[in-house]
């Protein structure tokens, strides 16, 4: 009976590694050939991963809650097949590679068993991090006490190597100061009258809430609003919206018309298509337009329509479809939420007016869209002015004062509003 090593596959250029959260077979247990052996976290999105051949789970080399790299083998199944990558036995190694495999099996157990030590902590620290931490003798208050230069300030080896010369030097690094209670085992919250329900964040709502912390505490925000007749463009979807469903095979939502003119603004004016790292700006070659979606758990996730100013409006509407319904069935890949470049999100859809989002960071600038309503208003004609009916509806502005000024932010989007308000009710689509 061959083996086959199951390994946690590519998930996407910027995917290097993945967390664990659930074995959904155990030893013993029958796999068909694409049916799901365990569930994984990334950062982002939640995943199933698959087997790619038939057989029976015979080991599970990590544990819930453990960190794997991608191309990690994670499971063996042994199957009756020919097609199985082998797995090759100790004794058939050659005896000048005995020494090496050991360090290197020893070297997997240290960051495993590191992984386990500060798992307490709801900070993100790397395997490579927490090993260094525990040769080091660093505790878990003084790893979280540090100030991560990283994305989403998580803590890099330079960070932790930087911390380690400097306690040696006995130079105090710069860290932040933690309170009490974090240097303190966490005690379970207690209700004080006894009729409170008090759950748990799960992990998704608890990377949310660092994701926005970190944003806050980064960027200047700074908003802009602005009112915008969409009339024109309410008239022509209820034309066109059965035609279109028709032909397309798709529902014709507002959302891809809105994105077309986010797209075409972004062109107009590439100083929003920009991301910060440090003191540098990077000017984004493509426009990869992210747009809030919702989780079956409610929680709200954000994939990519990317290279959106090349689409026409049949396209993005197909891609915002697409990514709509995988976020609502789960089924979002971890590259689908990658490598957005500017944020669109719908606050209208709650019956919301209009909003003051937070910027998904590197980014600098998203876009609310609020509810469309029906309202009296100025029309301007020749023969003069009267009060009409018309469908409105605001567009909220926030971006990132620290590189985009007023200027530039207010102009954006008055060139989405001009784009919208400008819509050809007679366009084909």
């Amino acid at each position: 009976m061959a083996k086959f090593e199951l390994k946690l596959p590519k998930m996407g250029e910027s995917v290097a590694e993945a967390t664990i959260t659930n074995w959904l077979k155990k030893v013993g247990d029958k796999i068909e050939i694409d049916e799901a052996v365990l569930e994984i976290a990334t950062d982002k999105v939640d995943s199933e991963i698959p087997s790619e051949i038939s057989g029976v789970l015979s080991e599970i080399l990590f544990n819930v809650d453990d960190i794997v790299k991608v191309g990690q083998t994670i499971a063996i199944i042994e199957t009756e097949g020919q097609n199985a990558s082998p797995v090759i036995a100790a004794s058939e190694v050659a005896p000048e590679s005995v020494v090496a495999v050991e360090e290197i099996i020893e070297k997997a157990i240290a960051v495993v068993s590191e992984s386990a030590n500060f798992s307490s902590s709801d900070k993100f620290f790397s395997p490579l991090v927490k090993n260094i931490a525990k040769q080091e003798g660093i505790s878990l208050a003084e790893l979280e006490a540090i100030n991560g230069s990283g994305k989403e300030g998580r803590v890099t080896k330079e960070d932790i190597l930087k911390f380690v010369e400097n306690r040696k030097s006995n130079v105090a690094a710069p860290v932040s100061i933690p309170s009490t209670s974090n240097q303190q085992t966490k005690a379970a919250p207690v209700s004080v009258n006894g009729g409170d329900e008090i759950v748990e964040m799960d992990r998704m709502r608890k990377l949310i809430s660092g994701y926005m912390m970190a944003s806050i505490n980064t960027s200047a925000h700074v908003q802009s609003f602005i009112e915008v007749d969409v009339t024109n463009i309410w008239k022509w979807r209820e034309k066109n919206k059965n035609a279109f469903e028709k032909r397309e095979g798709e529902k014709l939502t507002f959302t891809p018309i809105f994105m077309e003119a986010v797209a075409k603004a972004l062109k107009d004016f590439p100083g929003m298509n920009i991301s910060v790292d440090g003191e540098y700006i990077i000017k984004k070659k493509n426009i990869n337009l992210g747009m809030a979606a919702a989780l079956p758990n409610g929680n709200l996730i954000v994939p990519v329509i990317k290279n959106a100013d090349q689409l026409n409006l049949v396209g993005m509407a197909k891609a915002v479809n697409d990514l709509g319904n995988r976020a609502k069935e789960g089924k979002l890949k971890p590259d689908d939420t990658q490598g957005g470049t500017y944020t669109v999100t719908n606050v209208g859809t709650f019956g919301s007016v209009f909003g003051t989002p937070i910027i998904n960071q590197p980014q600098v600038g998203i876009l609310a869209l609020g509810a469309i309503r029906k309202v009296p208003a100025v029309i301007e004609t020749p023969e003069g002015d009267f009060i009409g009916i018309r469908n409105k509806m605001f567009l909220s502005h926030s971006y990132d004062h620290r590189v985009v000024d007023g200027a530039l932010g207010g102009s954006f989007v008055k060139r989405v509003a001009d784009y919208l308000e400008a819509f050809d009710i007679n366009r084909e689509f």
